[in-house]
């Protein structure tokens, strides 16, 4: 009897544990399905609650907040269970001109980047890390002996001038500026290394993905990271320039492929500065050569507008900007990283042909959707090259008025 007991205790337990499982799956799914915040066109407010429409929410008087006319939306689970208050902002519909064309990008960092610290054999045959547990990966030299350093050639020129002294770095680490101290070890071939390894720029190639009517731009709709830290690149000027496709190598399950592209880095070729580099894109303003982009005028759509089924992507894979055929099979209106608020799929032969799918080099190619600019592309799935993720286009936007 204690055993049959002790097991209908233990199915009990089980059966508990699966329900407030499923209860907490349930109110994630409605969660990232119910925004947080959103935008809606002036004269449309009254529409918000059949925008938001859901047999599971009930919604009750919405609350004034301040600025801007904004007001929150107070919503309940099964019409008792307090659940979030969503804030409504009512504002101006607007339009860009979303692109597709593959662009060249040239970044340099605010400082000298810490990529790794190494061991060096010092002329007496011993081999030492002066820079081991002292500097990290990721930190920003900024001033070598309280003067500004501002490339890697400028620092190798302060190393040449050593005589064997202590030196005092200052490091930017997580926006706060630290002075260290190291002592350099004589190498070998007589010259004084800090064992420290270091990069100050970056390039590659990326999708233009819009611009303003005042010629603002945004590409890539993710940041550029440090392929050796993963930290987001802290960048002191940048440009975007003209590029032409080369190859491609085709995506597939476990292997994402890749545009391989030129870029001639001459004044010429300069089509603007960068100015951000966010988690949510590249961002700058347009110098020249805009006339040569393809440049389609569209309304920007809000996040809510969006709906799992047909879509099309614009991209420049073979020359040319072209519209392709793609379905949006997942959309998430509150995900903790914003440039993956939706799942894009390529459906279209062509480009399946041609790339496989989505590969390195399309980020921030524009996802259209009913007529309007409804985001852009951001990563591709490592097992499937045929999807990938997105990021809403009033996202994007946001950072243009930050």
């Amino acid at each position: 009897m204690d055993k049959r007991r002790k097991y209908r205790r233990f199915l009990l337990w089980c059966l508990c544990l699966d329900l407030l499982g499923m209860c907490w799956l349930g109110y994630r799914y409605i969660d990232r399905k119910v925004p947080d915040e959103i935008r809606v066109s002036k004269g449309t407010e009254g529409q918000v609650q059949e925008l938001l429409d859901s047999p599971f929410l009930a919604f009750d008087e919405a609350v004034t907040a301040s600025g801007g006319g904004s007001y929150l939306l107070p919503c309940r689970l099964l019409g008792f269970i307090p659940f979030k208050e969503i804030k409504v902002t009512p504002a101006d519909s607007s339009s860009v001109f979303v692109s597709g064309n593959t662009v060249g990008i040239y970044m340099e960092t605010e400082g000298v980047l810490i990529i790794d610290t190494g061991a060096i054999q010092s002329e007496d045959g011993k081999t030492q890390e002066p820079a081991k547990n002292i500097v990290k990966p990721g930190d920003y030299i900024v001033a070598f002996n309280q003067e500004k350093v501002s490339s890697k050639k400028e620092l190798m020129e302060d190393l040449d001038l050593l005589d064997g002294g202590d030196v005092t770095l200052d490091v930017m680490r997580d926006g706060e500026t630290i002075p260290v101290s190291l002592t350099p070890v004589k190498d070998s071939a007589g010259e004084y290394k800090l064992g420290i390894w270091v990069r100050d720029n970056t390039q590659g190639i990326g999708t233009l993905t819009f611009v303003d009517g005042q010629g603002n731009y945004g590409a890539l709709g993710h940041g550029i990271s440090d392929v050796d830290t993963g930290d987001l690149l802290n960048i002191s000027a940048g440009a975007l320039y003209q590029a032409e496709i080369l190859g491609i190598q085709k995506g597939s399950s476990g292997s994402p492929g890749e545009l391989s592209g030129l870029i001639r880095y001459e004044p010429g070729r300069i089509l603007g500065s960068i100015t951000d580099n966010s988690k949510n894109g590249i961002y700058g303003k347009f110098s020249q050569g805009s006339e040569n982009l393809s440049l389609r005028k569209l309304e920007v759509a809000y996040k809510q507008e969006l709906e799992t089924g047909p879509a099309s992507i614009l991209c420049c894979v073979d020359g040319e900007v072209k519209e392709y055929a793609a379905e949006i099979t997942r959309i998430d209106m509150n995900h903790e990283d914003t440039n993956k608020s939706f799942v894009i799929q390529v459906t279209d032969p062509e480009l399946l042909n041609l790339t496989g799918g989505i590969v390195q080099g399309m980020s921030g190619s524009p996802v259209l959707q009913n007529g309007k600019f409804a985001g852009a592309v951001t990563h591709v799935f490592v097992q499937d090259s045929t999807s990938g993720y997105g990021i809403f286009a009033e996202t994007m936007l946001e950072n243009l008025t930050k």
